[in-house]
């Protein structure tokens, strides 16, 4: 049985998180590196780091908080934000990545995610994809949800697989910020279309939207969520309790 991964995601700018969508500050949220920390001893199985602007705008400020963040917790920390080449994937990993996000970069360089894998290896490699229903077709959007890449998200997302990527991030920008679950149909046709680990986001709101996600697709790896863990909307440690009660596996 597989142990389901509960993973709060840090978006930030200049050294402080922000929302997902436009880049905002959040207002009374605590410093990236003290979110961190909170989530890493209070039960997460992972973390997301995500600073979009990070290798174009604030090199120096995103570098010194991630190996902050880094020397914070004793999970694995997974890094994203402008990803273009193999010398930023090793950049983070030597800030003190765990693995790499890549999401924009991968479409603009194709081989770049099989240079990667065959450089640091498939588990280093995660790839992200942001999904919008187009006429009924999931479709791989850029540009925080702007732009039509006119690619199916499905066949994208089994040809980055086959190229070498260890891990796919779903984000469902149909349901991100909705707080009405989790894009179940897009996540199990992902699911059946790739056998590495598929981590979902975009939607949660309850607990009960993670219990559904574990109950409905049983092959997913993990849930991913923001706002509702920094507010202190879901506490990680009942969540896990409930998931257990619902014979959910997870790591306690």
């Amino acid at each position: 049985m597989i142990t389901k991964r509960i993973i709060p995601c840090l978006y930030t700018k200049g050294g402080r998180v922000v929302k997902s969508g436009n880049g905002e500050p959040l207002q009374g949220v605590p410093t990236p590196v003290a979110l961190a920390r909170k989530y890493s001893d209070g039960g997460a199985d992972e973390l997301v780091f995500c600073d979009s602007t990070a290798l174009t705008e604030g090199r120096t400020t995103f570098t010194e908080t991630l190996k902050e963040v880094a020397r914070s917790v004793f999970i694995p920390l997974t890094v994203g934000g402008g990803i273009r080449r193999t010398a930023d994937f090793e950049h983070v990993l030597a800030c003190g990545a765990d693995k790499v996000s890549v999401n924009t970069g991968a479409l603009n360089n194709p081989s770049l995610v099989e240079e990667a894998a065959k450089k640091y290896g498939d588990q280093c490699v995660v790839v992200s994809v942001d999904v919008r229903r187009v006429q009924g077709e999931f479709r791989v959007f850029t540009d925080r949800g702007k732009t039509d890449t006119g690619l199916n998200a499905v066949e994208w997302i089994r040809r980055c697989v086959g190229n070498g990527a260890g891990e796919v991030m779903v984000n469902s920008l149909d349901t991100d910020g909705e707080r009405k679950g989790f894009d179940i149909e897009l996540l199990q046709a992902v699911c059946k279309a790739v056998k590495v680990p598929v981590v979902a986001s975009g939607g949660a709101g309850s607990i009960e939207d993670f219990v559904r996600l574990f109950q409905e697709i049983p092959d997913i790896d993990g849930g991913l969520a923001a706002s509702v863990f920094h507010f202190g909307e879901i506490d990680i440690g009942v969540l896990k309790e409930r998931l257990s009660q619902n014979k959910i596996h997870v790591r306690k």
